[in-house]
């Protein structure tokens, strides 16, 4: 008999992000409208709602203002305090920025009517929402394993243990983990989630659609000078520093004097020299990025994996007992560099599907009207109209992948289109061997604009209990000196933005040494290892960053 205790809801959802609380949130309000009990409890590995989310962020309210109609008279709410303005979009050279006439692109692409600030601080505003409501969430509790009925349905998750030592023995604050039973269970762990990948096996969820592919987006807060900020000022570049590989930045003017700052490199990149981290440091130091942070102060660090797929990777959204939202499922729309509102419908969606199922007094089946209600709704509709951008720059580059890339944008917001779907490879499959592919030679940071990884890691407050097993896990641990480091020069040392790996001499051989103590849950590792040989799994509850307004 196992030693854990149980709890029962109706539905439990794994992760407080704007998914995860957008579908409790209306699960209540369903509940309350029909004048009945409803369970509802979430799961949140954090140390709080918030630590672990991250974006960039320029958020469409079009979901809030379904869910919550009032948001913006309330003042507890901080993102009505900063609409966008001003729109820009450069194409960087070495020394030169050039403006791409906004006039050029599709007016779906229009950042008309949303806002900047913190989804960290959103999500938190939310999670008060949700308790009012009566939801239950428990932060730094991860969900650590997936609970499955008799009949192969799911039926809820346990939380992890507490308590182990990283040899495997239990401490003397050792803690089992607490099963949490329901009707329905809403996987929303965000990109790459650990027990997503699970239920993408368990039920075949991606038979019949294209592989997820995966950027890395890293961010950063400055506070900067005042006579240079310009509230509401929202900058999207494309360009340098980047050969080979694509990806972008972005610059948002937010709320006091502050600048989200970002770098997003694709995932499918070829030159295992390459280093997402570096390139982003040497992205600022482009003439125009760097005039805006000189004098200023950066105050905060993170990364995070993006979902880029799009409409052809979405999988089977619905499965016996559960179902996918947010980015568990890869809801962004790249182009816009948008995913919180179509994240948040999703969950709404999800939540009307099991609470019709529960009013009926169903339960473990399979949500039947949510997958279609996805498809056919506004998030279909919106992803259909950018399918083929993503690919098309991944594969045909920068230059030419943005001309094909606009020209079916267009063509789609004339109902035309260009006539075929491009598809995606698997990012772990990109990599050049390190013998034909050519050397980076990254600048050395400066300490005042470029920085390096560990005083990176530091502004993240990142924090593992360091007496606790490996939450980055090797099938196989003789592959990163057989294969990785010979053939590929040891990538995983460079794709980390956390100096997580490193190769250490030992006894005249070289050995991956795993600091995981480091790592901040950006899951690039478990996306980018070209042999698939490492797992990310959830560490102890409420270990890695503590975003306070990302």
């Amino acid at each position: 008999m196992s030693e854990r205790e149980s709890m029962e809801y109706d539905v439990v959802i794994v992760g407080a992000g704007p998914a995860g609380l957008s579908a409790a949130i209306r699960l209540k309000q369903l509940a309350n409208e029909a004048g009945r009990e409803l369970g509802v409890c979430i799961l949140e590995k954090g140390s709080e709602v918030g630590a672990h989310i991250m974006s960039g962020a320029v958020i469409d309210p079009k979901a809030l203002d379904e869910l919550l109609p009032e948001w913006r008279e309330d003042d507890s709410c901080l993102l009505n305090r900063v609409p966008v303005t001003k729109n820009e979009h450069w194409v960087l050279t070495k020394g030169k920025h050039f403006h791409l006439p906004h006039l050029m692109m599709p007016s779906f692409l229009d950042n008309k009517g949303t806002f900047t600030g913190s989804l960290a601080n959103l999500c938190r505003w939310l999670a008060g929402k949700a308790e009012e409501l009566g939801v239950e969430i428990f932060p730094g509790f991860p969900a650590a394993e997936i609970l499955y009925n008799e009949d192969g349905s799911v039926k809820g998750v346990a939380t992890g243990d507490m308590g182990i030592a990283r040899d495997g023995t239990r401490k003397p604050d050792y803690q089992p983990g607490m099963e949490i039973h329901a009707r329905y269970t809403f996987f929303a762990e965000g990109a790459r989630g650990s027990l997503t990948k699970q239920l993408k096996r368990q039920f075949d969820l991606e038979a019949d659609c294209q592989p997820q592919v995966y950027g890395i987006g890293i961010k950063e807060l400055w506070d900067i000078d005042p006579a240079k900020h310009q509230p509401g000022r929202v900058i999207h570049t494309q360009g340098w520093p980047l050969g080979d590989a694509w990806g972008g930045g972005w610059i948002y003017h937010q709320d006091n004097n502050q600048l989200s700052i970002g770098f997003v490199v694709a995932l499918s990149y070829k030159n295992p020299h390459l280093s997402p981290f570096d390139e982003m440091q040497r992205w600022k130091h482009h003439p125009a990025i760097k005039e805006m942070l000189e004098g200023g102060r950066r105050v905060s660090y993170g990364a995070r994996a993006i979902n880029e797929g799009g409409w052809q990777s979405i999988p089977r959204l619905a499965f016996p007992g559960g179902a996918l939202i947010g980015c568990s499922a890869g809801f962004v729309n790249v182009p816009r560099i948008k995913g919180t509102h179509t994240a948040m419908k999703s969950g709404m969606l999800a939540a009307e599907s099991a609470f019709e199922a529960i009013a009926a007094d169903r339960r473990g089946d399979v949500l039947d009207g949510y997958e279609p209600a996805v498809r056919n709704g506004w998030i279909g509709e919106e992803l259909r109209k950018v399918k083929n951008a993503e690919p098309a720059v991944s594969k045909l580059g920068n230059t030419i992948g943005t001309l094909v890339a606009g020209t079916d944008m267009w063509m789609r917001q004339l109902k035309i289109g260009l006539p075929f779907e491009m598809k995606h490879h698997p990012d772990h499959e990109t990599l050049w061997r390190r013998d034909i592919a050519p050397k980076i030679n990254y600048p050395k940071p400066d300490g005042v604009i470029s920085f390096d990884k560990l005083s990176s890691v530091f502004l993240s407050n990142t924090n593992h209990e360091e007496d606790q097993p490996i939450h980055l896990t090797l099938k196989d641990p003789t592959i990163p000196t057989r294969v990785n480091l010979p053939q590929y020069d040891g990538p995983e040392q460079r794709y980390c933005p956390a100096g997580v790996y490193e190769y250490v001499e030992e006894n005249g051989a070289a050995r991956l040494q795993i600091n995981a103590q480091n790592c901040v849950h950006c899951k690039t590792c478990d996306i980018k290892d070209p042999c698939q040989n490492i797992n990310w799994v959830t560490p102890e509850g409420g270990g890695g960053p503590n975003y306070p307004n990302m």
